[in-house]
């Protein structure tokens, strides 16, 4: 279809954030010995007490399962709302993935400590995976950050705990085991925490490397399905994606497959400006990554249906050929406000600041994993922001509600210590070191608030299944 343009841009968008914030009152405070970031921390119990992070007060004004999600899809592509709300319907914890702004709505009467981190925003069990370095090695780490947004440390570990319940409840795990996951879970943020706190920063920036993870989170039940899940990842590739989804076209070259309703072919004029705003998207990378990128061809595109909560936005995927016939694949998909935003003012954040929401995606993403993307970027098609990243560079994930009893809540100290390496390159751990502690108070109320959570999303999800039984809202299901 066109070749990557090489010529450089005249100016740069800044992707990094690049300068060293000045705080003001800082040298002062250092000069008269203010207090540590730690005794910061646990100052801030008697304002907002560990034990208190247990309860739930709902608002009168809550809207019921279908108006949530009704209004949650306004925007999408109208004729992906069945297949969303399917996958919705499909357990009490695929309702809690797709709802991420409801569950926002009822963390804002929960306590909050003030503290403000780089959160993912839809912090769920299923969305930690293994995925491809630049080298090709494999990392683990959080991978969705559709919602990312400066907001409450809080909020994420609380949708983590309570996803875990959730996914425990569907893998037939008994209620103490599910209980102990979320737990466990808040324990191993919070000792991670303490263990970032007390390290050098730049080693703590990069800490808790890989193949000492499972050790770290005590998590050795889970060793030989993280070795079947790498086994896949490895293959999980655009070459693998190419071969199964794509044919040689009538010109020559290659083109997608439609295999409706996941996949499908898109007219010409939507194509070419799918593929034209590729020419913004290189201006928002490293120039370093714009040779390689000028030495492919775009030879197709093809909308494709994402994810569960995802579903219903614009995605693409581009097929790309190098010289020898090889693909790359990259996915362009839309990125709307994040589902926090109306929420976040309540709980004493600021809203973000008007901009394109696929930069603060991408951002985001970057602020929160120890190494992303090498290919991540951003872009505008009609009109409307889109992030860009590629696709199969040899992804795999966990299906947390399909794990054996004795592994949930092994996932779950694991999550628990990856969101902690999240969190801390946005706040100082030392701050929340202290708040958190030594002791288990904090995981104890967490641990609760997640099996109240946990029971209140299984009614919401039994109310949205009644809806689709009666014929109020339609979904297509086992897509």
């Amino acid at each position: 279809m066109a070749e990557f343009e090489t010529a450089m841009p005249e100016q740069r968008t800044d992707a990094g954030g690049g300068r060293i914030p000045v705080v003001p009152g800082f040298a002062r405070r250092i000069a008269q010995g203010a207090t540590s970031p730690k005794a910061d921390g646990r100052a801030l119990r008697a304002r907002v007490p560990r034990s208190s992070h247990d309860s739930l007060v709902l608002a009168v004004e809550r809207p019921d399962a279908v108006r949530a999600v009704e209004e949650s899809s306004r925007g999408r592509v109208p004729e992906l709302a069945p297949i969303r709300i399917g996958r919705m319907t499909a357990s009490p914890f695929a309702f809690l993935r797709g709802a991420a702004g409801l569950m926002a709505h009822d963390l804002v009467g929960t306590p909050v400590t003030g503290v403000g981190a780089q959160i993912c925003g839809d912090a769920h069990a299923a969305n930690f995976g293994l995925y491809g370095d630049a080298r090709g090695d494999l990392v683990i780490d959080l991978n969705d950050f559709d919602e990312t947004a400066v907001g409450p440390w809080e909020w994420d570990v609380k949708r983590l705990a309570t996803s875990l319940v959730l996914a425990g409840r569907q893998a037939g795990a008994d209620e103490d085991v599910c209980r102990k996951a979320a737990f466990d879970t808040v324990g191993a943020y919070r000792r991670t925490m303490r263990l970032l706190a007390g390290l050098p920063v730049l080693d703590a920036w990069n800490a808790i490397a890989d193949e000492k993870l499972v050790s770290h989170a005590d998590a050795r039940d889970l060793v030989g399905t993280l070795e079947q899940v790498s086994k896949k990842a490895r293959n999980n590739t655009s070459a693998r994606f190419a071969a199964k989804a794509t044919e040689h076209g009538p010109d020559g070259g290659r083109r997608f497959v439609a295999a409706p309703p996941v996949l499908r072919r898109v007219p010409d004029g939507e194509a070419a400006a799918v593929a034209a705003s590729l020419g913004d998207y290189l201006r928002t990378l490293p120039e370093d990554r714009l040779p390689l990128l000028a030495r492919y061809s775009i030879q197709d595109v093809a909308f494709r249906v994402v994810g569960t909560g995802s579903v219903g936005t614009r995605s693409y995927v581009v097929l790309l050929l190098d010289h020898l016939g090889e693909p790359l694949i990259l996915q362009v998909k839309e990125a709307r406000a994040s589902a926090l935003t109306p929420y976040l003012p309540k709980a004493g954040f600021a809203v973000p600041k008007a901009g394109h929401e696929g930069r603060r995606v991408v951002l985001g993403q970057k602020r929160m994993q120890v190494v992303s993307d090498n290919l991540l970027g951003w872009t505008a098609v009609d009109g409307r922001p889109f992030q860009v990243r590629q696709f199969r560079n040899r992804k795999g994930s966990v299906d947390p509600a399909a794990l054996a009893a004795d592994q949930i809540d092994d996932y779950g100290r694991m999550t628990g210590a990856l969101l902690a390496r999240a969190h801390a390159h946005s706040v100082d751990p030392r701050l929340l070191a202290g708040y958190c502690g030594k002791n288990e108070e904090l995981d104890e109320a967490v641990a609760a608030f997640a099996v109240t959570y946990a029971d209140l999303t299984e009614e919401d999800h039994a109310d949205l299944v009644a809806a689709v039984k009666d014929g109020r809202i339609a979904a297509e299901p086992g897509v």
